[in-house]
C-alpha cells in the first residue's frame, strides 16, 4: 500500500509514520506549519505536501490523519473524496454533526475507515468483555476505569495539547478518550452524564502552557437504560498509577490491572487467563483489515459521549 501522512500536529504522528513504513510506502506528508513539516521530512526523507490539492493527488491508497482535532472533518472529507482509506486518530471530529458528514462520505464512497482504539486489543480487556458477554457476571451494573499520565506535571504535553480549539478540551478528551470507547464497547451509549473537571497541575512551565485552563484532572460518570453506571477517570498529573478496568454484575465482578484479570463469582476468586491480544487498529488497517470495533459508527459513539462528558 501507499499512504500519505495528514498532519504532524500529534504526538502519536512519528510513531504511526513509523509503522506504516512497515508494511507499505509513505508517498508523502502534509503538514501546513512549515517548520514543523521541513524538520520532519528533513529527519525521515520523506516528500513533502504543502497543499491540501497535493495531499489528495499524492497516489496514496490510505491516509493517516494526525492532524489537529479540530481540522478533521474539512481534511478527511477532501481525503475520501480522493478515494483514500482512512486511519484518524480519536476523536473523529468535535461535534457529532461533523461525525455524521464524515460518516456519510465513507459509505458513499465505500472507503475503509479505522479510528485508533488500541486498548480494545488489550488481550486483558478482551477478557473482561468476554466474561460480560458470557452471561457470568449476570446484569452489569457497574464499571470504573482509570487511566492517567503525567503529560502535564512532568510537562512532556506540547503546547497545543493545551488548546481548547484545537484539541476540544484536555485531558477527557484526549487521554480519557481510551475509557471512553471501552465503556460504550461494553455498556453502548450512556444516556446523561456529569463530570468534574479540574486544573491539578503545579508545574509552573506546563501550567503556563495550559492558556485556556483546560482540565487536568477529570472524572465523567455515565448512567444507561439499563441502570448502569459507568465512572470514566483520567488526567495528565498522576505518577505511576496502573489502568484499571472494574466490571460489576449481579452475579459477580471482575478487573484487570496490568499483567492480571481476577473475577470473584459466588465469594470465588479465580485468575482468569488472558484473552490473545489483536494486531493495533493501525496494524490491522495497514495489512488491509477493518472492524466494526473501531469502525466508523464506533467513532461516531465517542465524540457524542465526549459531548455529554461537556455538558452538550
Amino acid at each position: 500500500m501507499k499512504f500519505v501522512m495528514c498532519g504532524l500536529w500529534h504526538v502519536h504522528a512519528e510513531g504511526y509514520c513509523a509503522t506504516a513504513a512497515k508494511y507499505g510506502e509513505i508517498v508523502g506528508v502534509y503538514e501546513p506549519d512549515r517548520a514543523r513539516r521541513e524538520a520532519f521530512c528533513q529527519k525521515t526523507g520523506y516528500m513533502p505536501l504543502e497543499t491540501v490539492e497535493q495531499m489528495t493527488l499524492c497516489g496514496a491508497d490510505a491516509a493517516i490523519v494526525t492532524a489537529a482535532t479540530s481540522e478533521h472533518t474539512e481534511l478527511i472529507l477532501a481525503l475520501i473524496e480522493a478515494g483514500m482509506d482512512v486511519f484518524t486518530e480519536k476523536v473523529l471530529a468535535l461535534t457529532s454533526e461533523e461525525c455524521l458528514r464524515i460518516a456519510e462520505a465513507v459509505r458513499r464512497k465505500g472507503v475503509r475507515f479505522a479510528i485508533s482504539f488500541p486498548h480494545l486489543c488489550n488481550g486483558g480487556i478482551r477478557a473482561l468483555k468476554a466474561l460480560c458477554d458470557s452471561g457470568e457476571l449476570g446484569k452489569i451494573n457497574y464499571l470504573r476505569y482509570r487511566n492517567v499520565h503525567t503529560g502535564a506535571s512532568r510537562d512532556w504535553l506540547p503546547p497545543h495539547f493545551y488548546s481548547s480549539k484545537e484539541c476540544g478540551g484536555g485531558a477527557m478528551i484526549d487521554l480519557g478518550a481510551h475509557g471512553m470507547y471501552v465503556a460504550h464497547w461494553i455498556l453502548g451509549l450512556p444516556v446523561s452524564a456529569k463530570s468534574a473537571f479540574t486544573r491539578a497541575c503545579t508545574n509552573p512551565s506546563a501550567n503556563e502552557k495550559n492558556a485556556d485552563g483546560v482540565e487536568d484532572n477529570a472524572v465523567t460518570v455515565m448512567t444507561y437504560e439499563s441502570g448502569a453506571i459507568a465512572i470514566n477517570e483520567t488526567g495528565f498529573v498522576s505518577e505511576g498509577y496502573p489502568m484499571i478496568l472494574e466490571i460489576g454484575g449481579e452475579d459477580g465482578w471482575a478487573e484487570w490491572r496490568g499483567e492480571h484479570v481476577y473475577k470473584t463469582v459466588n465469594g470465588k476468586r479465580e485468575e482468569v487467563p488472558f484473552l490473545p491480544s489483536l494486531p493495533s487498529p493501525l496494524d490491522s488497517f495497514c495489512m488491509g483489515g477493518e472492524s466494526d470495533e473501531w469502525g466508523i459508527d464506533a467513532a461516531l459513539a465517542l465524540t457524542r459521549m465526549m459531548e455529554l462528558a461537556y455538558g452538550d
